[in-house]
């Protein structure tokens, strides 16, 4: 029997103003067969430093990390995908376990694996950091970026998902004021998305689904194996809850929130 046809991998990326991470995360997906990246008007020369390592690049405005996503997907030459974002890189254990699954034909319609976040020169390791699988890896013929949220965005496949050994590396913050500027953000987009899907904020939410948060990280996960940053790392996480349900709140009684 001959062995199965060994497909095609494209690798998707979407960024702006990654000039300073780009590389990396590049020279970790040199085993695909075509890069592809989506920029949404940098101006660091994101874009020109991907063209230079051989990435074919597009230029979209952003109107979504959802669909941003799904039109780096469908701007693939190859139906299997692997999807990251600027701020990660394939490790060599994860990107043997890849090269594997591809030879033997990818046998699921996804694959995940596991992502350790690097959090103040180090990577966490328990908590709710880690594991956090990801399905980022999958057969776009049968799923993809789906659904209307445009935060904390997900994949969805139809058929199997099978898990991979290794990390994906996630060098997510390059300092404590970009975390809570990014949290801020996503706080807020969380509020408007839950808000104009009929969601409502309760005062118990405010207090009681911060402290479960933390509690659940912390405690219940063991974040408190990772010693200072595992604490931090909780306790900023927690206050991402308090602010989404404040901001909640405050759009169901008719306030501003910005």
């Amino acid at each position: 029997m001959s062995a199965p046809a060994r497909p095609g991998l494209s690798a998707c990326i979407i960024t702006f103003n990654e000039a300073d991470r780009i590389d990396g995360c590049l020279a970790s997906l040199a085993f695909c067969d075509e890069i592809v990246v989506v920029d949404s008007g940098s101006t660091d020369g994101t874009a020109e430093r991907a063209a230079a390592l051989g990435a074919r690049v597009l230029t979209r405005p952003f109107d979504g990390y959802r669909r941003q996503k799904d039109f780096a997907v469908q701007q693939a030459g190859n139906d299997w995908v692997l999807c990251l974002d600027a701020d990660e890189r394939v490790t060599p254990a994860l990107r043997a376990a890849i090269v594997a699954a591809r030879d033997a034909g990818f046998t699921a319609a996804g694959y995940r694996f596991a992502r350790a976040t690097e959090y103040f020169g180090a990577f966490l390791r328990h908590g709710n950091a880690y594991p956090d699988r990801v399905l980022r890896l999958f057969d776009r013929r049968r799923g993809g970026w789906r659904g209307e949220r445009e935060i904390h965005e997900h994949v969805s496949v139809d058929g199997p998902v099978q898990r991979l050994a290794g990390d994906l590396e996630h060098r997510a913050y390059r300092s404590l004021a970009d975390q809570l500027r990014r949290l801020e953000r996503y706080a807020q987009l969380m509020a408007e998305h839950d808000h104009a899907r009929g969601r409502r904020a309760r005062l118990a939410n405010l207090v009681f689904n911060p402290f479960w948060r933390f509690v659940r990280g912390y405690l219940l996960r063991a974040g408190f194996r990772d010693g200072w940053r595992g604490l931090i790392y909780a306790w900023v996480e927690a206050n991402y809850v308090r602010q989404k349900f404040i901001k909640l709140w405050l759009l169901d009684h008719g306030q501003r929130i910005v």
